[in-house]
């Protein structure tokens, strides 16, 4: 909607609390469902004092950056920073000379090794993973004569670079149990991610099954997946088990209808608190009458089309389709499951124009927001038009470390339009050139998931994000195989505390042979 010039503020939390209750009161509470903000301890309290004031929205912290958080921990523990760190060096050695990355491009056929992602510890992992898919390919290339008579086998970083790539016996075996311990996660992250679909019914089936699929890649082995295991829970207890997302997962038909569906008491008190909160005294108990004929699937929800429609609607439009019969119930679970998980949609809306790089006029980067913001918009209708799949990863622009490239400006380059004189004038605004606007396309994507641990003899199922329903692929992960026929994907049909203590939750050498 807007920016605020806050540069010559500190950013406290009574300030922040002011700003977005301001924005609260300009929107409408009763418009207002959720508020989002990162995990910062000056916005927490900002939440926590807005739920006071405001007793019908809810704050919840930022889950793209909770879980990016979580692989920030992991990145942390031994065995992943030292691989972590031995990958940068041979990614730097072929990507910051020109005869090396043109020699590497050769043998791997113009494949690249660098996968800008999301984060900056996705982009990591998902490097990783790349590297791996490209070890015969590296190893052959450090091996050719063509290297051999170069004069960077010769240089100390050639040397140190193809020992590791062809002598190290840990390196590629690491390489693989970092990729099997982190790209599920990876996965999840570039769910709660999207901008396109909402995954607020999805996150707790998703970290779920995020963490199952660890387990068995590990092939049970608690010393093995049991420090990733509690990285994770120090992050998602008490960051991100928040009663709207049990609500969501509670109210999702893909879901609550599926055999593997937990209606613990922590998922039904998580509903119930959201409808206390959401709906006024009469509201409730009609909503909570209403509930039983969800629950029992009597009526519209057990007709043949809406059982036939759970897995092929998205859990929003089957509300829609088939609630009418509970209009209460039907608003509350609307309300619900249309909501976002993360605010990473208007981060990039703002971070497309460094302001003080750039030193633009304050009324005039937000001109440029809005004109960026409802192209985007524009761009997402067109692609509804077209069923185009939207579960696709935009990928972004990345941290140094891997030298990764960046994408095309997406507004034209002719900037006529921002003269002053015609800066907010709509009619100079519409006339901006469509070309660009049909031409790019930005998607984002999704998945399912919840937070309470299911038994271990039990296998794990996730829903895409277009309602079908995948199995996860559990065959035993061995570190020489190829990932692409392991399951190990990155496509995302997986379904404030300081970092821990490394000493008690880190692997040894042995724990990896």
């Amino acid at each position: 909607m807007k920016s605020i010039d806050a540069f010559d503020t500190i950013k406290n939390g009574e300030l922040m609390f002011k700003y977005l209750d301001e924005v609260v009161e300009e929107i409408g509470e009763e418009n207002v469902v959720q508020v989002i903000t990162d995990n910062a301890s000056n916005y927490v309290n900002v939440g926590m004092r807005l739920m006071e004031k405001r007793s019908r929205l809810w704050w919840t912290p930022y889950a793209a950056h909770c879980i990016d958080l979580m692989l920030e921990d992991i990145g942390k523990l031994n065995v992943h920073a030292t691989t972590l760190s031995r990958a940068r060096q041979v990614v730097k050695l072929i990507y910051g000379h020109t005869w090396v990355l043109n020699l590497m491009r050769t043998f791997t056929k113009n494949h690249e090794l660098i996968r800008p992602a999301i984060t900056r510890f996705a982009t990591a992992f998902l490097t990783l993973q790349s590297l791996y898919k490209q070890k015969q390919t590296l190893i052959a290339m450090f091996s050719s004569e063509k290297w051999c008579s170069s004069t960077w086998a010769k240089k100390v970083e050639g040397v140190k670079t193809r020992s590791t790539v062809l002598f190290d016996p840990n390196f590629w075996p690491h390489v693989a149990f970092c990729i099997k311990t982190t790209v599920p996660l990876v996965s999840v992250l570039r769910e709660v991610d999207s901008e396109e679909r909402p995954a607020k019914g999805y996150i707790y089936e998703l970290m779920d099954s995020a963490k199952e699929k660890i387990e068995f890649n590990c092939r049970g082995m608690e010393r093995k997946y049991g420090p990733i295991w509690r990285k994770i829970d120090a992050r998602w207890t008490p960051q991100l088990h928040r009663p709207l997302h049990a609500a969501g997962y509670y109210l999702n038909p893909q879901l609550r209808y599926g055999d593997k569906f937990s209606n613990v008491d922590e998922v039904r008190k998580g509903l119930f608190e959201c409808m206390d909160r959401m709906l006024d005294y009469q509201e409730r108990l009609k909503a909570d009458i209403q509930l039983d004929s969800y629950d029992q699937a009597m009526g519209e929800f057990g007709s043949c089309i809406a059982i036939d429609s759970r897995t092929l609607r998205s859990p929003t439009s089957w509300w829609m389709h088939f609630g009418g019969s509970t209009p209460e119930l039907q608003k509350f679970a609307i309300r619900v499951l249309s909501l976002t998980c993360s605010a990473s949609g208007c981060e990039r809306n703002w971070s497309t124009y460094p302001y003080k790089k750039k030193r633009l006029e304050h009324q005039r980067l937000n001109a440029l927001v809005y004109v960026r913001y409802n192209t985007r918009l524009r761009e997402r209708s067109l692609q509804r038009k077209q069923n185009v799949d939207p579960i696709l990863v935009e990928e972004i622009d990345s941290d140094d470390e891997w030298i990764a490239e960046k994408d095309d400006p997406l507004l034209p380059l002719d900037l006529c339009w921002l003269q002053d004189n015609e800066l907010f004038n709509v009619d100079v605004i519409r006339v901006v050139s469509s070309n660009s606007q049909e031409t790019q396309a930005s998607s984002d994507h999704m998945v399912s998931s919840h937070s309470y641990k299911r038994k271990h003899n039990e296998v794990p199922s996730t829903s895409g994000g277009k309602g079908k329903e995948k199995e996860l692929n559990l065959a035993p992960i061995d570190e020489d195989e190829d990932l692409d026929e392991m399951g190990i994907h990155d496509s995302g049909h997986f379904p404030t505390i300081d970092t821990l203590d490394e000493d008690d939750d880190d692997l040894g050498e042995e724990d990896l042979s």
